[in-house]
């Protein structure tokens, strides 16, 4: 049987001293009993054997250290995994100087990132977004405090983790769910420390320099973090500990142009039919735009911690945890434009096509033309939990057991809490009046910021003119959880072509809910007579200008919201509740006269229950002479999905009709709980092969099904149905708990060559998708058939006859028919110019290069005409490049990473699905080793302030302008 030959980068690492456990440990990424890191390949006699003759006197000493062992640990990860991956190495716990694991995984092949806030947040793979993403923690699924499958990565501290690996093909083994790809994160495993007790911490200051331009933002923060590992008793028991803080200034200034969801006919032309399709004469107007400062301070504190005990040499059994919390306040201050809708008064319209990006907007008696000035609020707290225990146990010396229980819940209670000010006539008269005297003139520039004009700019920084008008507070609270258990067999095989067969079952148990609730006292839109505005007073306001290139824009009143509060609430501020309100079906509104029953009707819980079992072989053969290694499996994965909904009954206890009482006592009787879902069952075959074309060369080719279920919130039940007086059923429901996943093949070909000190890989994919999801009319539903509570038969108002029922129209989200390919290349350079003579030998690149293309298109209106848009997260164009230097304890590299234009979500007033121009993004880092415990280090992030720019399907119809500012770091690193 074929066995592999050490690669020149593991001489290197075995010639700088490392012993061969620890050379297992960097080449093979892994624990046998976590099953998705990459797995550990069995040392081969000829390896040890080349190992013996390595002598110091005949070999070249090579001090491998910092970012280049980084690299060599990731390349030889890569080399010997039995999947087409991407790999990422800490030399140390702690190591990574990346803010969270979002910023290190985009340094990989094929890997873009979508920045919330000037971070890295949700990632993109090969074209597709976060949510075809799976992750894992330790070879276990991770929820989310997203509100959906997407696992926010800033939420974990890049010094907690050791290792990432992101398998871009799967195996039969790993949790199914990755369309795009599955990322692997990996914490601690002390046993396979390369020392017997090793502590580092690590100290930075933090400094934006955009802040001092945001009132009141911070400018200063500070990273923190604490890491330990040991082992005891003769290396069978290993303790590893970590604690990682992040204290940073969040900081932003921005344009956010709003969806052009009006119409109205502005340009007069005769016989103009390109407009809407109900009012063909008329243009799209914009809803209008926003004018804002960011600020406010992040706090993440990760914990980590795991133990290992091997009291024997053939079982192991590890506990682990890893904790994070991750709360920020943030406010958001300026003006929101609202140009009025059809209604208004437009003069001197500039078009681009048929949508209105630029004129004068005149205030009428019927239009709501008018200029806000906020003080947004928003505070998000959010709790992330993984808990595992793993025992390893090699029975025989072919089969090996493991088992595995783990529990990961995350929580998120996300508070936008919104304060709105309105001009008056006379902010001191008895009775304030609204001032409907509103003049806005703009032209909007594409990714430049646009021409503004108002005739009250004046009034927006007078106390004498400013009134707080509206106060709301909207509540957003998700849980979600999942306990699992899963069995692993591996049986190793003498044979000829099969190395190891493995087997298992997983189970799993997903719980997810959300709450809804709501507090709003006063009008926006003007000035309330019952729930009166408020007077502001001297101390409560501060008056802001804006600086740089926004600097033209008008001076607002920035308000202490809550010196405002507890002036406008003396006896307490109201909290939010979940109620019904005055909606339909309600006995006694407890004196609301709103309708609030989306607060009701939007909260509740979708349950999934999954059962998975897997035959995987391990191919180990030879093929003309050639090694062959690889495997061939199947995925069996049975799936019960659910969600609860209450069902709109028109209060018939036949029916189901319950009283359902709200948190404020409020009673409504026209609805009747219940849960329904769906079950179904996926057959997942892959294939990984690897052939080795001579000692330092090897193709790969790899082929599966895949699949990813849908956004776990998209499940939920906010169904309504009713009956007319026909008899006809209809229903709608913005999600939908009968979704299915979606569903792709896809295939994988690549040539992976290595040589002294660096790797080059090219690499060609293919996924063809089946589906995706829709809102659409579905006509002559099965209502009942789907477990809708509704009646066989009315009575007719009329005639008082019974009238059988007949089944109408459900509106919903369904998985389309409209799927398609995406197909792309990916190009990576790695290299170390140790050839080179001192002081150059130091130099290194580290570059990659993705082309995705697609056909799957949508069309968005967003903009006004329909045009089409790109599949969401996908750049034609992503591309890294890492430089780097090391001499003698001095390091210093500067990386840049590139995508094209892609389509992702801007959260304004609503969430909008815009497309969003290129970016580069250039980070700078040099540190300095003063002796052997002790280093230095200076790092900037986002060193050329590069913004965020979107837009609504043309350049012309501006979406985001977003600019962050620049972080800089400095501190220490002290080791032993």
């Amino acid at each position: 049987m074929f066995k592999l030959k050490p690669s020149v980068l593991t001489l290197a690492l075995a010639a700088a001293g490392l012993p061969l456990a620890m050379l297992h440990s960097a080449a093979f990424a892994a624990e046998p009993q976590q099953s998705e890191p990459t797995q550990a390949a069995e040392a081969s006699e000829k390896e040890t054997d080349n190992q013996a003759k390595l002598n110091p006197d005949d070999v070249e000493r090579i001090e491998v250290t910092g970012y280049r062992r980084s690299l060599i640990d990731s390349l030889n990860a890569k080399r010997f995994g039995d999947t087409v991956s991407e790999q990422l190495s800490a030399d140390d716990l702690g190591a990574l100087p990346d803010v969270s694991m979002a910023d290190a995984l985009t340094r990989l092949p094929g890997i873009s990132a979508v920045r919330t806030g000037g971070q890295a947040a949700e990632i993109n793979i090969r074209g597709m977004s976060g949510g075809f993403v799976f992750s894992t923690l330790n070879g276990r699924e991770q929820v989310s405090t997203s509100g959906s499958r997407s696992i926010e990565f800033d939420q974990y501290p890049s010094e907690l983790i050791n290792s990432a690996a992101v398998y871009k093909s799967p195996k039969a083994s790993l949790i199914e769910g990755g369309l795009a790809g599955t990322v692997e994160l990996a914490t601690a495993s002390p046993l396979a420390a390369d020392k017997d007790q090793n502590v580092t911490l690590n100290a930075r200051g933090m400094y934006n320099d955009r802040a001092s331009e945001v009132y009141g933002a911070e400018e200063f923060g500070h990273r923190l973090s604490f890491s330990y590992q040991g082992k005891f008793l003769d290396e069978t028991l290993g303790v590893a500990l970590g604690y990682a803080r992040l204290e940073q200034p969040s900081v932003a200034t921005q344009f956010i142009g709003l969806a052009y969801s009006d119409n109205k006919d502005v340009d007069g032309l005769a016989d103009d039919t390109n407009g809407p399709e109900a009012n063909p004469a008329n243009e799209y107007i914009s809803e209008g735009f926003e004018m804002q400062h960011l600020g406010g301070l992040e706090v993440r504190n990760g914990y980590m911690g795991a133990i290992e005990w091997a009291p024997v040499s053939n079982f192991k059994l590890k506990a682990d945890a890893f904790l994070s919390r991750f709360d920020s306040e943030a406010f958001a201050r300026g003006f929101r434009v609202k140009l009025g809708g059809p209604t208004t008064a437009v003069a001197n319209p500039v078009l681009d096509g048929n949508s209105v990006i630029g004129g004068t907007f005149n205030r009428t008696s019927q239009s709501y033309t008018r200029v806000e000035l906020v003080n947004d609020d928003n505070q998000d707290f959010d709790q992330v939990n993984s808990f595992g225990v793993n025992a390893d146990w090699q029975i025989t010396d072919r089969l090996n057991v493991a088992a595995d229980v783990s529990y990961s819940s995350a929580k998120s209670d996300f508070r936008n809490g919104l304060l709105w000010s309105n001009v008056a006539v006379d902010a001191n008269a008895d009775k304030p009046l609204f001032d409907e005297n509103v003049s806005i003139s703009y032209l909007l520039n594409g990714l430049d910021l646009p021409d503004l004009g108002f005739n009250q700019a004046d009034a927006f920084s007078d106390i004498n003119r400013v009134m707080v008008s509206k106060y709301g507070i909207y509540p957003y609270e998700n849980e979600d959880e999942v306990k699992a258990y899963r069995l692993d067999f591996k049986y190793d095989l003498d044979s000829d072509w099969l190395s190891s067969v493995e087997f298992g079952v997983r189970w799993s148990d997903r719980t997810y809910s959300n709450d809804r609730s709501v507090f709003e006292y006063g009008n926006d839109g003007g000035f309330s007579s019952t729930e009166p505005p408020l007077r502001l007073t001297q101390d409560m306001v501060t008056v802001v200008d804006w600086s740089g290139d926004f600097s033209y824009f008008p001076s607002y009143l920035a308000i202490d919201l809550d010196k405002a509060l507890n002036a406008w609430f003396p006896d307490g501020i109201p909290q939010p509740v979940q109620t019904w309100g005055n909606a339909d079906g309600v006995l006694d509104p407890m004196g609301y006269t709103t309708n609030y029953s989306w607060s009701v009707l939007q909260s509740g819980e979708v349950y999934e229950k999954v059962l998975a079992s897997y035959l995987m072989f391990n191919i180990d053969t030879e093929i003309g002479g050639l090694p062959l290694t690889g495997n061939i499996g199947l995925r069996v994965v049975d799936t019960d999905q659910s969600a609860t909904m209450l069902q709109n009954v028109g209060g018939d206890p036949a029916q189901g009709a319950q009283y359902i009482v709200d948190e404020n006592g409020i009673v409504n009787d026209l609805y009747a709980p219940t849960v329904v879902g769906v079950t179904y069952t996926d057959y997942l075959p892959s294939m990984n092969l690897s052939l080795k074309l001579t000692d330092d060369s090897q193709l790969r080719f790899a082929a599966a099904k895949v699949m990813s279920r849908p956004p776990i919130n998209r499940l939920a039940g906010d169904v309504s149905a009713s009956v007319n007086d026909d008899g006809e059923i209809n229903g709608s429901s913005t999600n939908n708990p009968f979704l299915m996943p979606f569903y792709a093949t896809q295939y994988d070909l690549s040539y992976e060559y290595y040589f002294e000190e660096g790797a080059l890989v090219a690499a060609l994919f293919y996924k063809d998708i089946d589906s995706f999801i829709d809102t659409v009319a579905i006509a002559d539903f099965d209502f009942r058939g789907h477990g809708f509570n509704v009646p066989d038969y009315i009575v007719d108002p009329d005639s008082g006859e019974q009238k059988a029922t007949t089944n109408g129209t459900y509106t919903t989200a369904v998985n389309n028919t409209e799927g398609g390919y995406i197909r792309g290349l990916e190009l990576a350079y790695t290299q170390v110019f140790a050839s080179l003579p001192s002081p150059f030998d130091g130099l290194g690149v580290n570059t990659s290069y993705s082309y995705t293309d697609s056909e799957v298109q949508k069309l968005t209106s967003l903009g006004g005409d329909s045009v089409p848009q790109t599949l969401e997260g996908l750049s034609k164009h992503v591309a890294n490049l890492t430089l780097f230097y090391g001499y003698e304890g001095f390091e210093t590299r500067i990386s840049a990473r590139y995508r094209s234009s892609f389509v992702s979500e801007q959260v304004a007033i609503n969430s909008q699905v815009v497309n969003y121009d290129a970016e580069t993004v250039i980070d700078y880092q040099a540190s300095y080793q003063i002796n052997d415990n002790l280093g230095v280090l200076f790092q900037v992030n986002n060193l050329t302030d590069e913004p965020t720019k979107s837009y609504f399907g043309t350049e012309a119809k501006t979406g985001t302008l977003q600019y962050f500012g620049r972080q800089f770091f400095l501190g220490v690193t002290y080791a032993m």
